[in-house]
Order: C-alpha cells, then sequence, then structure tokens
C-alpha cells in the first residue's frame, strides 16, 4: 500500500483539527480557506508573513475555553489576536498554529458608575470603551495610538499606554480583574472590580504577558470622571537637544501634565502635507497638555511656560478654545499615517529615563548618518517612551536588513542607558533576540520557567518575547 506523502499528511490533518473545531464553534467562524486566511497572515508589522493553519473566531469565554481544549488535545499552537495592531509581530502566526481571533467578543457586560469600573469582553476597541461611559462624565485613560482599532485584549497584553499615560499610567495601572482561558481550556478569574486583590499579583503578571499565559476574555477596567477641563500648549524649538532638555526641566519642576508629546522635523514636515495642522516649520516641538479647573491649568501652564522660555523657543502657543486644542492634536494624532505615506517605516519602542532625552536623540541622529536611513522622532517624552520611526524602501534589497540592524542598535542604546526594549508595543517576534541584551541568562530562564507553569507545551503564541533557540528548545522538550 501507498504511504501518503507528506503534503497528504499535513492536509489530513489540518482537515482533522478543522473538523473538531466546527463541532464547538458556528460555521462562519472557523476559517479556513487559504485565500480568506490570508488577511491573519501578519499584524502591523507587516514585513513578516506566515498564513496559518486556520483562524477562529469565537463570541464567548465557553467557545475560547472549547478552543483552546481542542488544540491542547492535538497539541496545535495558539496565536492569540486581538484588532491585528501590534508593532512588534506579537500576533504573527506560525504555519502549523490556529489564529484565535477575539473580534466577535465586544460586548459590555457590566457598568458600575459609584465603583468606577466597566467589565467588557476583550474584543471590544480601546476607543469604543469610553464611548460606552462618555455620555455619564466617565472615561477609560489608556489612549493608544491606534485605540479607534486596538482590541482592550492585545492592550492587555502588551500593556499599552498611549499620549495620556503620563498621569494616568498604561493598561496595567487601570486593569482591575479578567477572565482567562488557560491553554488546556480552564477558565480562571484573576483580580476583580476592587484595587489590590489579596495573594499572589496575577494580574500584574497577566498584563504585558504577550498571549503566552493564557487567553484573556474578559476584562474588568477602572474609569474616571473627566476632569473639568483640559488645555494643551504647543513649544517650537531650533534643536532636538534643547527640546529633550526642555521635557527633562518639566518633569524635574515636579509639575505632571497629562500628556508631553515630542515630534522633530521629519514628523511635522510629514504631518503638515498631511493634516495641515499648522505646525511652526522647526527641527522639533513639543505638545504639553494639563487638565483640572481654570486656575489649575493657569498655573500648571505658568510654570511650564516659564521653563519653556529658558530654553528660547521659536514659538509657543497656547490653546484658547476646544477647535484650537483639536488643531494642536491633529499633527501629533495623524503622524504615523503621515509617515507612511512618504516611505516604509519600522516604528521602534524603547523607553529610556527622561534624563538621558538629550542625548539618545543627539546619538539616534548620529546613527541616522552612519546608517544611510533616515528617522523621525515622534513619542510620548513625558514617560521617555521613545517612538523612532526608521524610513526604508521595502523594494530595495538589503534596506530592511539594514533597517533591523539600525534599530537594534537604537534599542541596545535604550538599554545602555537604563532604560528598556519596549513601553507598549511588546516584545512579540521584533525584539525577541535583543532580550539577551536587557536580561542575564538567569532572568530570562525564570522568565521562561513562569511559562512553564501556565503553558508547560509552550503552545501559545510560539516563537515570541524569548530567543528563538531558548524557545524551541523549550516546546520541543
Amino acid at each position: 500500500m501507498d504511504m501518503p506523502t507528506p503534503d497528504a499528511r499535513i492536509l489530513a490533518r489540518k482537515a482533522q483539527i478543522v473538523a473538531r473545531l466546527r463541532q464547538v464553534l458556528p460555521d462562519d467562524a472557523v476559517i479556513d480557506n487559504p485565500f480568506e486566511t490570508r488577511a491573519y497572515e501578519c499584524d502591523a508589522l507587516t514585513a513578516y508573513r506566515c498564513p496559518p493553519l486556520c483562524a477562529v473566531l469565537p463570541a464567548s469565554t465557553d467557545e475560547v475555553a472549547a478552543v483552546l481544549k481542542i488544540c491542547h488535545d492535538e497539541g496545535v499552537p495558539v496565536v492569540p489576536r486581538g484588532s491585528g495592531t501590534s508593532l512588534a509581530g506579537g500576533a504573527l502566526p506560525t504555519a502549523d498554529a490556529v489564529i484565535l481571533g477575539v473580534a466577535r467578543m465586544a460586548d459590555v457586560l457590566e457598568v458600575d458608575y459609584d465603583n468606577r469600573f466597566i467589565r467588557v469582553q476583550t474584543g471590544r476597541t480601546n476607543l469604543s470603551v469610553s464611548g460606552a461611559v462618555e455620555e455619564d462624565g466617565f472615561f477609560y485613560a489608556p489612549d493608544p495610538s491606534s485605540q479607534l482599532a486596538c482590541a482592550i485584549a492585545g492592550n492587555i497584553a502588551m500593556n499599552s499606554g498611549g499620549a495620556h499615560c503620563l498621569k494616568y499610567g498604561v493598561t496595567t495601572n487601570n486593569l482591575l480583574g479578567g477572565t482567562m482561558v488557560m491553554m488546556d481550556g480552564t477558565v480562571v478569574e484573576i483580580g476583580g472590580a476592587h484595587l489590590d486583590a489579596g495573594g499572589y499579583d496575577l494580574l500584574g503578571l497577566i498584563c504585558g504577558s504577550e498571549g503566552q499565559l493564557g487567553v484573556v476574555t474578559e476584562a474588568t477596567l477602572r474609569i474616571l470622571p473627566k476632569p473639568e477641563g483640559a488645555r494643551p500648549v504647543l513649544i517650537g524649538f531650533d534643536d532636538v537637544v534643547v527640546a529633550g532638555q526642555c521635557v527633562s526641566d518639566i518633569i524635574k519642576a515636579g509639575v505632571l501634565p497629562v500628556a508631553i508629546e515630542f515630534m522633530d522635523r521629519p514628523c511635522i514636515r510629514a504631518t503638515e502635507a498631511f493634516a495641515g495642522a499648522g505646525y511652526p516649520d522647526c527641527e522639533a516641538l513639543l505638545i504639553v497638555e494639563v487638565e483640572g479647573s481654570d486656575a489649575e491649568i493657569d498655573e500648571q501652564l505658568g510654570t511650564i511656560l516659564q521653563i519653556a522660555r529658558r530654553h528660547d523657543p521659536v514659538e509657543l502657543r497656547q490653546s484658547g478654545s476646544a477647535e484650537e486644542s483639536a488643531r494642536i492634536w491633529l499633527g501629533r494624532k495623524s503622524a504615523f499615517g503621515a509617515m507612511g505615506q512618504i516611505n516604509d517605516y519600522m516604528c521602534l519602542d524603547g523607553t529610556i529615563p527622561v534624563s538621558a532625552l538629550p542625548l539618545v536623540l543627539q546619538r539616534i541622529g548620529e546613527m541616522s548618518k552612519d546608517y544611510g536611513l533616515d528617522v523621525g522622532n515622534v513619542f510620548h517624552a513625558g514617560d521617555g517612551n521613545m517612538h523612532p520611526l526608521i524610513l526604508f524602501d521595502a523594494n530595495k534589497s538589503g534596506d530592511l536588513e539594514l533597517c533591523e540592524r539600525f534599530g537594534a542598535d537604537i534599542l541596545k542604546l535604550c538599554v545602555e542607558v537604563g532604560g528598556c526594549l519596549t513601553g507598549e508595543h511588546g516584545v512579540g517576534v521584533e525584539k525577541r533576540d535583543l532580550m539577551a541584551v536587557q536580561y542575564a541568562p538567569e532572568d530570562l530562564e525564570i522568565q521562561m520557567a513562569v511559562k512553564d507553569v501556565f503553558d508547560p507545551r509552550w503552545l501559545l503564541n510560539p516563537a515570541k518575547v524569548f530567543p528563538l533557540a531558548s524557545s524551541e528548545k523549550r516546546r520541543a522538550a
């Protein structure tokens, strides 16, 4: 009797898995057509692509549990996926993996204004969480640039922040509890509708774990009353290093703006061509926003403007209306799309001490000349979360590899000055082999031992976070 060819065995294996998944999910929730699975072959780090075995779209915690149990029994890897906005390849599939998308899980489950929380399914988009409570005067604070599209599931996986995280913190500071499904289908409740649950801080462990430990299907999030008012000021400089020093001095003064955003000349020019926000043509600008009562705003901005004037700004523009505020923010909110119209780019996510901003900006400029690749800097300057955008030509042979080497050197610099590899984008596939730059072998071993406890067979989100050789060895054990 003829033995089946390897391709035939693979197809038979896929058919078996898909058939089992269709037993626990509606037919339209299992996607195995190769043309349709192409939508899941990458996330926002589009330089890397791999078609998955199939994709599933469960609509409840029970359905997620059923999917994971089947995949666990079959030994099939699972890649959790929110909205696919990851810039670090966090949702990049492997060819033998099932993509588990949470897009159909978008319901609001509970709102409690007295105790200031909202409970949602994690497929709900970030912006729509605030949308569910804004008419009652509340909002959800973390605001990633992709908040219109990104899902709470991905925010939790990557511990996302945003422009206003300087005052309100990132996802971990606004996550109270969650429902998580383990790889074997076990459902666990972590935290609750209150701060600081007793026992081990498992919630802190899960937030930022990049889908390595389980799939979070429901989240209890802290909501806050809207502030009385907010007002931004735009400050332009003729030197990026001076702008970085101004940020450092504002933080040293003890003022706590709700946001301090930085843009350099390449980003300023790109956003002007794209959005026409009316920014000055200068080397760097800061958008500093404060909030509170009119008296509080005036006092804070008075201190900030006093500090800015010591650095000889080329422009100081304080908003006088809601329309002016929206215009000041327009270019910053459009920056990533504007840069994308100019060229292909890779967006990095290193974090540094605020005091190191002048040095790091200077070194990035020097490295840009050495590598022959332009860089646009736009980032959350208040907490040192940098987002250098390295421009390259994806159609030019060798340019992507050159860009990656440049990016690796920037991230190594961030660690060298006392920062870390990522602030909110996560490690994913982008930085996995740089983890040894930040962590000693003993540190990585402890982190991998934690994954051993939650996912002993290493089936969840394979080939991410840890150096590839180490994770593949663990998975094969």
